[in-house]
């Protein structure tokens, strides 16, 4: 991945993790998982909602089993908008929550 140079390294653990990014629409299955894997994540952690989909509910908002984008069940650090997202678009929104982690 070429945001490695940055820094991100990928783990395959929410307990190892600071970042959380949600690329798809909040589903009523899904969400109590999704709010136990942000529990499950050590502080301070973040969320990133990539796509147009985790931005918003993208072209399934409405629907009857969506609840909607990530930032309906999760405060959201950083939004990479798209249909789909271009690479440039998801590097700039990583440096984004970067800079947002260093300020703070």
């Amino acid at each position: 991945m070429d945001a490695e140079r940055f820094g991100v390294l990928l783990k395959h653990s929410p307990r190892h993790a600071d970042v959380l990014v949600v690329t798809g629409a909040v589903t009523r299955q899904c969400l109590p998982r999704l709010k136990r894997i942000y529990d499950q994540m050590p502080s301070p952690k973040f969320v990133v909602a990539i796509g147009m989909c985790g931005c918003s509910g993208g072209i399934f908002d409405g629907s009857y089993n969506i609840i909607g984008g990530v930032d309906k069940v999760l405060k959201v650090d950083a939004y990479v908008p798209g249909c789909p997202p271009k690479p440039e678009a998801i590097i700039h929104g990583v440096l984004a929550l970067l800079d947002k982690v260093k300020k703070s």
